[in-house]
């Protein structure tokens, strides 16, 4: 027989799995998507630059150019173009996506790529030329899908780059999320300058994300307005797992979006429903990329939606909202 204080010792150990068992039920039923979480609705939907031409991610660089490796066109509008938007909302957007570079006299260009020769038929950087050089452009001039025996949009992107000041007056009423291509201090300020001159309530609806220098720069002139940058999202979900099995929700996580990739969701307490109502609350989207998220890859076909968790109430990133939209209705 053990001494008395060595069975209360023994006590004291077997008493610690117990402990860890009840503390993980304890954490699981708190974090319970299934218990707790709303299930609400469609999911909204991001459209990437508009309705845009697809291409595969297989091989992609960041030198790579996307537009001379396209899937063969079912459409002819070009990404980041009115038409292209227009026809996003007309075909059931929620949220409208477009990028955005600072011009050599100091415009707004509402264009991809930080040099032309790629989908235009100029060459140079962006920032080396006027929004009215730009302006002149063919901006469907370089798309081929059969690696550059023809070109099917040549000729169509004429005088379609737009200004950022003409994407905003287009769609007054709808949702704009911003994507500044540079990350520089200066193109945050020329940014933050003009979304300065907007009304509060039109603010209200616009988002912005890029570099981490640029977005510091506009968080701290309109601390209103939602912004997110890689270190942003990143800071967030780091102190949500180490910290929000209670249920809390960090600063970190209040007023941005979180552009996240399906597979790393899973990782996230709440996940799917309960995490995004907590974000929900916390003023913050949560949005679902396809991928591994190092490219903006959507879900541009039926078949990429068997990846999205059931019910999914949270936002949907597509470049083909054509394709998505009906099926979700």
């Amino acid at each position: 027989m053990y001494p008395a204080k060595s069975a209360h010792r023994w006590r004291k150990i077997l008493a610690i799995p117990a402990t860890l068992l009840l503390t993980s039920a304890g954490m699981y039923v708190g974090n319970s998507s299934a218990l707790w979480g709303s299930e609400v609705g469609r999911p909204l939907l991001l459209s990437h630059r508009g309705i845009a031409q697809t291409f595969p991610l297989e091989g992609v660089e960041n030198d790579t150019c996307t537009a001379t490796r396209i899937h063969p066109p079912d459409h002819n509008y070009l990404e980041n173009t009115l038409p292209s938007m227009r026809a996003a909302f007309q075909a059931g957007a929620d949220l409208l996506e477009f990028d955005v570079q600072v011009t050599k006299d100091d415009q707004l260009a509402v264009f991809h790529d930080s040099t032309l020769e790629c989908r235009t038929n100029a060459t140079g950087r962006v920032r080396e030329h006027t929004l009215a050089q730009l302006r002149l452009l063919d901006v469907g001039y370089g798309y081929s899908a059969d690696g550059g025996a023809t070109f099917p949009l040549r000729g169509m992107g004429i005088g379609l780059l737009p200004s950022a000041e003409e994407v905003v007056a287009e769609f007054p009423d709808r949702e704009l999320l911003i994507d500044l291509k540079n990350d520089d201090a200066a193109e945050g300020e020329r940014l933050a300058a003009y979304l300065a001159t907007l009304p509060a309530e039109r603010l209200a609806t616009i988002s912005v994300y890029g570099g981490d220098t640029a977005m510091g720069v506009i968080a701290d002139r309109l601390p209103q307005v939602r912004v997110t940058s890689e270190k942003i999202m990143k800071d967030c979900l780091m102190r949500y797992l180490g910290a929000s099995w209670t249920g809390y929700v960090p600063e970190a996580c209040q007023h941005t979006e979180l552009h996240l990739p399906q597979r790393y969701g899973r990782l996230l307490w709440g996940w799917p429903h309960l995490f995004v109502d907590r974000m929900r609350q916390a003023d913050t989207r949560v949005i679902l990329v396809a991928g591994d998220g190092p490219w903006s890859e959507g879900f541009d076909q039926p078949e990429g939606l068997d990846a999205v968790p059931s019910d999914w109430s949270g936002w949907l990133w597509t470049n083909r909202v054509d394709v998505i939209a009906p099926l979700l209705r």
